[in-house]
């Protein structure tokens, strides 16, 4: 009878998916060690937290980066993906007004300018999201930059420009939240 348990126990072992030998977990949430955005392998670079308000736990982001690749050319045009996993309910129309004051501070009147079009395609993209939710950010040169919403591609904007100005809004100048800039920037 104990060979028979532990001959079903090792058979439902081999069932089970397999985990990420270095995936990262920040508040529960977990993210795979690497990702392959078309044909470029993507290591995680970092998670982090990111509080509103100080107080309430938005959501937790992951950064991915080609080996190599450092942090101060995070926003030129080499391939990356921004990995967003809520914790929240946020409604899909709030998501462009969140980022318009930090697109704002990032970018040149002229600038916005030229990216405005683009800029209200991906707004009108986002979607609701509850907890668990992910959003995914993935930009390969010469393809643009995919939303994804729990691995559903939903729009691809083109543009190395609109990918270093939308990337920004978490990795630029002035970010969305400093704290989480530096966290995701942080070598691992």
């Amino acid at each position: 009878m104990n060979v028979r348990i532990g001959i079903l126990c090792l058979l439902c072992l081999t069932l089970l998916p397999p985990v990420a030998a270095n995936a990262r977990t920040v508040q529960g949430v977990a993210f795979a060690d690497s990702v392959k955005a078309g044909d470029a392998p993507l290591r995680l670079h970092n998670a982090a937290l990111l509080r509103y308000l100080k107080v309430i736990k938005a959501y937790v982001a992951a950064l991915y980066l080609p080996e190599g690749v450092p942090s101060e050319r995070i926003l030129s045009d080499v391939p990356k993906r921004l990995e967003i996993s809520y914790l929240v309910a946020i409604k899909g129309g709030d998501f462009g007004k969140g980022a318009e004051p930090t697109l704002r501070r990032n970018q040149t009147p002229a600038e916005l300018a030229r990216l405005r079009s683009r800029i209200d395609h991906i707004n009108a993209a986002y979607r609701d999201v509850k907890p668990g939710d992910r959003y995914a950010l993935t930009y390969l040169p010469g393809k643009g930059t995919e939303l994804a919403l729990n691995g559903t591609p939903l729009i691809t904007i083109e543009g190395a420009d609109f990918a270093a100005a939308y990337f920004g809004i978490w990795l630029g100048r002035e970010p969305i939240d400093e704290k989480l800039k530096r966290d995701l920037l942080r070598s691992p």
